[in-house]
């Protein structure tokens, strides 16, 4: 893999509740790093989420008012900081890394891939923008799916031919204008 680039390749994720969406993130995050990229993963949560717990320093300083608090060691860093970020912001913040893979944000957009697991998740094909593939489990398989030129479709286990769809068009997911 090329080092240097400042863009790194993006793709969404996207699908409803319960799709598979981590469980295929996780997946693909091995295989990527086979061919030696580096990986980031920006997940959306719908919800006020806590990552850090009751009791620890930084727990604390966040109690008492930080609007930000960084905790730092020889192997990893972790920031939190009180108010919300774009997607683009934070996909900027890892422009470092040679893949971003985006967990949810359906209405942004970037190049994604949708999940789809029950009928009722048929008519997210008509509502996310920029579908390069979709990926589809055995439920509906069956199912009559809306047949779109140059939409590439997978079984959603099928991580090894997702990934290396993301290797293979990376310049596209690189250089994706938005």
């Amino acid at each position: 893999m090329k080092k240097g680039s400042s863009r790194p390749a993006v793709c969404q994720f996207v699908g409803y509740k319960n799709s598979g969406k981590t469980t295929l993130l996780c997946e693909l995050i091995p295989l990527l790093r086979k061919k030696g990229c580096t990986v980031a993963v920006i997940k959306h949560d719908g919800h006020d989420f806590e990552m850090d717990h009751e009791g620890t320093d930084t727990w604390k300083q966040r109690q008492a008012g930080a609007a930000a608090v960084a905790i730092t060691s020889a192997a990893r860093t972790s920031v939190t900081q009180e108010r919300t970020s774009s997607l683009a912001e934070l996909i900027e913040a890892f422009a470092g890394y040679d893949y971003v893979l985006v967990e949810g944000f359906k209405q942004e957009p970037y190049p994604k891939i949708v999940l789809l697991r029950r009928e009722e998740d048929i008519p997210l094909l008509g509502e996310a923008s920029n579908i390069v593939a979709m990926a589809v489990w055995d439920s509906i398989r069956g199912m009559e799916l809306p047949e779109v030129p140059g939409i590439h479709r997978f079984a959603v286990d099928d991580s090894l031919e997702i990934a290396n769809l993301l290797w293979q068009q990376r310049s596209y997911f690189q250089n994706f204008n938005i």
